[in-house]
């Protein structure tokens, strides 16, 4: 369905070339769906980074707020895009689970989301054994938790190709999930629906 491998590669040379130019996204397909909900953690990696600054105006952090608040939603939106692909593709293949086939405890884009996330983590674990400002104690720190991260991407990289596996041979059933958010929807968020009817009043 996709190779997992390479998957991770996009994820790795994308932050990598997001720090150093504007964002883009040079693939289609699923990897450009895959590589879309990416940039949503890349973006909100760097502003949960500002809503932790100290010396940043109370204007400027509720700017931020509203900021991650749309791009956790457009993230939760890619992720379910992302399954819905993987929903389309075991479709137009006739691709049916078995009677006896169950469910994982996550979906595909999820697990793809937690690996985006790493690849950003890994990358600034990385970034943090570079400085020259730093003692070594500081160093040894990082390059124990990059060795722990690093171990982790492996064992989750495997483990999607296995679900991945799973799914298209009929072992595992796939379905995307609707995450609902209901902070960003003003007939659902009890403060926002509030004031409106305060103000309509």
């Amino acid at each position: 369905m996709i190779d997992t491998q390479q998957l991770t590669v996009v994820h790795h040379d994308t932050v990598v070339r997001w720090h150093e130019q504007e964002i883009d996204n040079p693939h289609d397909g699923v990897m450009g769906i895959i590589c879309t909900q990416h940039s949503f953690n890349f973006k909100l990696w760097h502003e949960e980074d500002v809503a932790r600054s100290v010396d940043v105006t109370d204007e400027r952090i509720a700017q931020v707020k509203r900021a991650i608040d749309g791009l956790n939603q457009q993230r939760n939106d890619w992720i379910e895009k992302v399954d819905d692909w993987f929903s389309e593709s075991l479709n137009s293949k006739g691709i049916e689970p078995a009677s006896d086939a169950t469910l994982n405890t996550e979906t595909p884009g999820s697990v793809i989301d937690r690996l985006s996330i790493l690849s950003l983590r890994l990358y600034h674990l990385q970034e943090q054994t570079e400085r020259a400002d730093v003692d070594q104690q500081h160093i040894d720190s990082v390059q124990r938790k990059l060795t722990i991260c690093r171990v982790q991407q492996h064992d989750l990289t495997n483990s999607l190709g296995e679900l991945l596996d799973d799914i298209q041979s009929g072992r595992k059933q796939h379905k995307t999930y609707r995450q609902f958010k209901m902070y960003n929807d003003p007939t659902l968020n009890p403060y926002l629906y509030q004031l409106q009817e305060r103000k309509a009043g």
